[in-house]
């Protein structure tokens, strides 16, 4: 099964947030995804420019749907001077008239598997879809200080301690409280002791969990 059939990713505005793994979903889903319509990839924070894809400014519709129909699929981002793309001049909602499926990297983690947010973020576009929360698990069992973009805050939230493991139990409370996405996708996946605290994650929350290795192309839907 693909990934975007396992997410059941719809036309219209799909975020991505959490920790980690949220780019390489991006690209996944963007690669499936253009086989059955036209894929803008975007972000309403800061990615890294791939070199994959025809990479747009978002100022001129002539020249992204010329190129939507040369490829099927754009990144469209502002040029920043540390090398990254900016959240484009059109809003992702312009981009979803434009295209078919609009993917919208929405949060950073500064590369941590885990991701806790101020509440400022993450910066989800107003008409998403669905929202999917990323996690890595290989924050399992680290310390949240080690493992949690944002401890204080996970700290905050769910009452752990900063050199306590993070488990199913305290991410379940983080995301519960939080109450940001739609489903969740434990990545990075690959021992039968991560599959084991993603199906105890599964088993708590009431919303869909999914969980494998975006790497290896590998994953199944737990609950």
């Amino acid at each position: 099964m693909t990934l975007s059939s396992l997410l059941t990713i719809r036309p219209g505005i799909t975020a991505l947030i959490g920790g980690g793994g949220k780019t390489t979903a991006m690209y996944t889903l963007a690669r499936e995804l253009s086989v059955r319509g036209s894929v803008v990839c975007t972000t309403t924070t800061h990615i890294y420019p791939p070199d994959h894809l025809p990479v747009l400014d978002g100022k001129n519709d002539a020249k992204l749907a010329v190129a939507l129909g040369w490829c099927n699929c754009v990144c469209v981002g502002v040029p920043t001077q540390d090398g990254k793309l900016a959240a484009p001049a059109f809003s992702p909602y312009r981009l979803a008239e434009l295209a078919d499926f609009v993917l919208v990297e929405a949060d950073g983690s500064r590369g941590l598997p885990i991701k806790a947010h101020q509440p400022h973020e993450p910066v989800i576009p107003e008409f998403a879809g669905l929202v999917l929360t990323l996690i890595g698990a290989s924050g399992f069992g680290k310390p949240v200080r080690e493992a949690v973009h944002r401890w204080e805050q996970f700290c905050q939230l769910t009452g752990a301690a900063p050199e306590e493991p993070v488990t199913a139990d305290n991410l379940s409370r983080l995301l519960l409280a939080e109450g940001l996405e739609d489903k969740v996708f434990v990545n990075q996946a690959e021992n039968a002791g991560d599959m084991e605290t993603a199906r105890r994650l599964a088993a708590i929350l009431p919303k869909p969990v999914c969980a494998g290795s975006l790497q290896g192309g590998i994953w199944t839907c737990l609950s």
